[in-house]
Order: C-alpha cells, then sequence, then structure tokens
C-alpha cells in the first residue's frame, strides 16, 4: 500500500511539473512570441517564405529542397514513432513484466505495468499523428511557394495574402513538427517510470529545466516596426504582422 502511495504522489506531480511548464511556454508563445525560440523561428520562417516568392525561377528549386528537407526528418520520426508504439504494443500482449527487483519503489502489480505501457503507447501513437499532420502541411507548402502569386494578380494586397497563406503552411508543419518532438520528450519520463515513480518524478523536472534553456531566448526580445512597403498598406510590429499562432485582439 505504501509503493502505491508514492506512485499516487509522485506521478502526478512530475506530470504536472511537465504539463505547466508547457501550459506557460504555450502562454510565451502567443503573447510573447520572440521572447521564445520558437516564436523567433516562426517570424523568421515567414521572412524565409517571402524571400522564395519573390523570385520563383531563382528561389523554387532551395524552397523545395528546404521543404523535402523537413519531411524527411517528420517522416523519420514518424517511422520511429510507429515502431516503438509496435514494439511496445507486442510488449503489453506478451506481459512485458520483470518480477525481479526493477524498483526502489512503486507498485509492482500487473495492472500498473498495464498502465505503464499503455501511457507509453499512447505517447508514441500522438507523435506519429502529429508527424504525420507536419508531413502533410509541408507537403501542400511545397507546392504553393512556387505558385507565381505575381503573374496571377497585379493586387499587392492578393500578393500579402498569398505569401501569409504559404507561411501559415509552413509554420504549422513546423509546430505539428515540435509537438510530435515533445511527445517522444514525454516519453522518456514515462519509460522511467517503468524503474518506478521516483526516477520519473526527478526525469520530470530534469526534462523541464533543459526545455527551459532550450524553448527560451533573451538575444531577440525585440519588437521592430515593419515598414508599409514590406507588408502591404500599413505598418504592422513584428509580432502583429508575423503573428505566430494568433494575436489577441
Amino acid at each position: 500500500m505504501e509503493k502505491r502511495v508514492i506512485d499516487y504522489m509522485l506521478v502526478p506531480l512530475g506530470l504536472l511539473a511537465m504539463v505547466g511548464y508547457h501550459g506557460w511556454l504555450l502562454y510565451r508563445i502567443i503573447y510573447h512570441p520572440t521572447k521564445t525560440v520558437i516564436g523567433v523561428n516562426a517570424i523568421h520562417r515567414r521572412y524565409w517564405v517571402r524571400a522564395m516568392m519573390e523570385d520563383v525561377s531563382k528561389n523554387g528549386v532551395l524552397a523545395v529542397q528546404t521543404l523535402r528537407n523537413n519531411i524527411m526528418a517528420s517522416t523519420l520520426l514518424a517511422s520511429t514513432a510507429i515502431m516503438l508504439s509496435s514494439l511496445i504494443a507486442v510488449l503489453m500482449s506478451n506481459g512485458g513484466r520483470n518480477k525481479t527487483d526493477l524498483f526502489i519503489f512503486g507498485d509492482r502489480s500487473e495492472a500498473s505495468f498495464s498502465l505503464k505501457y499503455f501511457c507509453i503507447l499512447a505517447c508514441f501513437l500522438v507523435a506519429f499523428l502529429f508527424n504525420v499532420q507536419s508531413i502533410r502541411y509541408f507537403s501542400h507548402a511545397s507546392i504553393l511557394i512556387n505558385v507565381p502569386y505575381k503573374k496571377i494578380s497585379q493586387d499587392h494586397q492578393h500578393h500579402r495574402l498569398t505569401v501569409d497563406f504559404v507561411a501559415r503552411n509552413v509554420n504549422r508543419g513546423s509546430f505539428f513538427w515540435s509537438l510530435g518532438l515533445r511527445a517522444f520528450y514525454f516519453s522518456f519520463p514515462l519509460f522511467l517510470w517503468i524503474f518506478g515513480p521516483l526516477p520519473m518524478f526527478i526525469s520530470c523536472f530534469v526534462l523541464v529545466f533543459m526545455l527551459y534553456f532550450l524553448d527560451v531566448t533573451f538575444e531577440c526580445g525585440w519588437v521592430v516596426d515593419v515598414s508599409s512597403d514590406d507588408i502591404g498598406n500599413s505598418t504592422y510590429s513584428k509580432d502583429e504582422e508575423l503573428g505566430i499562432v494568433g494575436r489577441p485582439n
């Protein structure tokens, strides 16, 4: 009973730390994008899309090659995720449970093992779905980025909307790739949970500490104005004009 109490205490606290950190990160991405690596990368991806579409004849091959590299990265993660999901499913069906003293603390019941394997399986399946969505958006963007939009219409507003639409597809593909990678990060504490709640609890806080330094930037916390020549008839701040996941009213 004492071992189950340890599971009931440490495991939720570890998961709460992970979920709480990513909730805080989401808030920063939405309201302070230039202070996060994800936000800064999204801003520069929009600039990159605009540069690629300025002259399709010169930049078309480079744009498609870059997007293909992203598709390959997403494909690799998706393949790895589905392979690991199959492995976990085999372990669950074979009762991959060891009777030796793997735990220092924690519940050793068969139901506990099944729950742990199921959580890991669900994590990898989510990673697979996110990476498939990433492939979908990058595939769409690889075609749209070569559209000669300047020849289709001379309307400057139409040009800006076309670039924004392609940039959103590229950014969404990248966001789904990041979410798939986060699912892999989540799987590591869940895997350590097999060896007890204490390793899982410690790994959650170590992972949050490491992710903080990977996600936060202190060098690009700026907001500058973009002239109407670059954007359209109005002047926007960098955050607003290049809004990453939607600018609040």
